[in-house]
């Protein structure tokens, strides 16, 4: 709305006040019969009390009153206002005209003129018309909601045709909001109704009227409305989205039934806030008639939230409610499920690298542990844990070589721990068939362990010359030759490369078989301890080579095996 607009009489408007009483009286209500022109007119009579609401005020709104049509557009003697009403106490000829409310709020002004007809009639003319239809038992609202509200000790009285109804039907009963109730209503009741309120203000009696005028219809055909959905449904939203809410309900059998359906939120019509707007229209099922509404929310504001939102539907029969609440989503489960997953996650990734990072401590610690509670497992016709390979010292092989495969590798591996190693030039008897020996001895060991060394050879001139372990296929070692061809075919024994000295092996000039098992499963390396340091400073400095030769050897020893007689 415009900073300066004026609000005339409209349909949104008769809707308005269509809403705000047709739950009250349970009825039809056709308004504004009798509102037409610029403005929307109350039909009033002389010496009655009269109030004026500017509409859609509240306490937070700041209300002008003015009357048009006059140089200073001041209000007339008897005219007042009171906590932004305006009071005509009472009316009087010279009150007939039009009354402007200016209103002022933090959206802005606006202005909206009422029309303000006196008659000299005891009842005032009926601005509206409401529909009965014959046998049903409805009541007639009163239509004084400004009188009501001031709370006063007050008195209802009901005229037809400005006579007292009391003598006229024996069934009557007004309750306390002056809805008078006609009981199987038939074509003798129709007429005009006037609503009198006698109330007493600041030691003075007043009456304030109000007429109403009502029809009696025959229509059989129209039948009751029921709400399909919604019935007490839950909506789950976001604050601050769109959302749009359905309605759906059983009218009857014809499109002409003067149905109408509408929302309100938390008791309040949806014109009353800019972020809603309703439409509705009729659609046909199986020859039934259904009715379906649609309550567009264009931002979901925090007001919206947990309170009803009812969907009406009424007809000349009656009228039905459904209702629905719009919940904020909560989060807080998404939220703690997404924490325990990633929690979850992180776990598994921390117990992936611990495992990863100790797997070698782990599985040695589970061996002992098995070892210890667990029965003698059945021997696996193997006599060693593993066969030692290295070139002898007069060979290629240097005395630190020979030194790791004769003394430390049997001190460590057979001493402390009971594997059986097969060392060739240890175990091997003189004069035997060398290669048939160590072709069956491979072939009875768990493991092969193969070690090498890049040293330097001395020549018989006394030069030095670097040559690569290998360089020659023809020297290659026998032993080592028939290991690895059962290990590449039968995938037994398994092999553990083992490095010695600081500096790089070449892999370049050895067989495509060694230089496979490098590639897929790597190589342990052994260093040099120093020669200053004493036994234990040599075991401590290669910790880690005796763990993970350990982890590559066999679970258990050949010697604490089974043995089947």
């Amino acid at each position: 709305m415009s900073p300066e607009c004026v609000l005339t009489v409209s349909e949104s408007l008769c809707r308005r006040v269509h809403r705000f009483f047709y739950p009250l009286s349970e009825i039809w209500v056709t308004l504004c019969s009798n509102h037409s022109g610029e403005t929307d007119t109350y039909h009033v009579s002389v010496g009655r009390l009269f109030l004026l609401r500017c509409l859609f005020a509240d306490a937070h709104t700041k209300v002008t009153w003015s009357r048009e049509g006059r140089h200073d557009q001041s209000l007339p003697t008897g005219v007042e206002v009171r906590d932004g009403l305006l009071w005509f106490l009472p009316v009087q000829v010279s009150h007939n005209g039009s009354y402007t409310c200016e209103k002022r709020g933090m959206t802005g002004s606006s202005r909206i003129t009422f029309g303000v007809s006196v008659s000299n009639k005891e009842c005032p003319d009926p601005p509206e018309t409401i529909s009965i239809i014959r046998g049903v038992n409805e009541g007639l609202p009163c239509k004084q909601k400004e009188i009501f509200r001031l709370k006063n000790t007050r008195k209802i009285r009901w005229m037809k045709e400005c006579h007292p109804v009391e003598g006229q039907r024996k069934r009557v009963s007004v309750d306390e909001n002056g809805l008078m109730r006609l009981s199987a209503a038939s074509e003798q009741d129709a007429g005009t109704y006037t609503c009198l309120v006698d109330i007493n203000l600041d030691g003075k009696m007043y009456t304030a009227a109000r007429s109403i005028q009502l029809n009696i219809k025959n229509n059989t055909f129209i039948a009751k409305p029921e709400v399909m959905f919604p019935k007490g449904k839950v909506v789950v939203v976001e604050e601050d989205t769109r959302v749009q809410l359905e309605c759906l309900a059983y009218v009857g059998y014809s499109e002409d039934n003067e149905t109408f359906m509408y929302w309100t939120v938390d008791g309040a019509d949806t014109e009353d806030y800019e972020e809603l707007s309703e439409s509705w229209n009729y659609t046909r099922v199986s020859g039934k008639v259904f009715g379906r509404s649609t309550l567009s929310i264009s931002k979901v504001r925090r007001q919206f939230l947990n309170v009803p939102i009812s969907c009406y539907v009424s007809n000349l029969v009656g009228h039905k409610v459904g209702v629905m609440w719009l919940q904020e989503a909560d989060r807080s489960a998404l939220y703690t499920s997404l924490a325990l997953c990633l929690a979850a996650s992180l776990a598994v990734l921390a117990v992936m690298a611990a495992f990863l990072f100790f797997k070698v401590d782990l599985v040695l610690a589970y061996r002992k542990l098995l070892r210890r509670f667990s029965k003698q497992q059945a021997p696996d016709g193997k006599l060693y844990d593993a066969y030692v390979s290295f070139l002898h010292p007069d060979s290629l092989s240097s005395a630190e070589t020979a030194m790791l495969a004769l003394q430390i590798l049997p001190e460590e591996l057979e001493k402390k721990h009971g594997y059986s190693l097969y060392i060739r030039g240890r175990d091997d008897c003189p004069g035997e068939a060398v290669h048939d020996v160590i072709a069956a001895t491979v072939r009875q060991c768990r493991r092969l362990i193969i070690i090498l060394s890049p040293e330097i050879k001395s020549s018989a001139d006394g030069k030095s010359e670097e040559e690569p372990l290998y360089e020659n296929q023809n020297e290659l070692c026998y032993e080592q030759n028939v290991g690895l061809y059962d290990a590449l075919i039968q995938n037994e024994p398994q092999v553990i490369l083992v490095e010695m000295g600081d500096s790089t092996v070449d892999y370049s000039c050895m067989s495509e078989s060694l230089r496979y098992i490098k590639r897929k499963q790597g190589a342990l390396t052994w260093k040099k301890p120093s020669v200053e340091s004493d036994k234990l400073s040599r075991m401590r400095s290669n910790r880690n080579f005796w763990k993970n030769l350990r982890y590559h050897m066999p679970s258990v020893p050949a010697g604490t095996l089974q043995t089947f007689v």
